[in-house]
């Protein structure tokens, strides 16, 4: 079975919300870019030293961080709490 892409209950939870969104992968790590009320926002991909994790600025808007773990349960938590 082929493998359906990285970042995948963050593209559904998007897709959920009706939401448009760019999706792109690179090196088995995928790449979000979308919208919300006019504000651009990124989330990307990474793996280092084996870990996975992604880096956005879904929090502060301009401003980058990073999240590992269960970092797609984190990404979606911090979009529902957008009112």
């Amino acid at each position: 079975m082929a493998e359906k892409g990285r970042l995948e209950r963050v593209r559904a939870y998007l897709e959920q919300k009706g939401w448009e969104y760019e999706y792109h992968e690179e090196d088995g790590c995928g790449s979000i870019d979308f919208s919300y009320r006019g504000v651009p926002y990124h989330i990307w991909e990474f793996e280092e030293d084996g870990e996975r994790g992604v880096e956005m600025n879904l929090r502060h808007g301009g401003r980058q961080e990073e999240v590992l773990g269960d970092y797609e349960a984190a990404v979606i938590e911090m979009m529902e709490s957008w009112k």
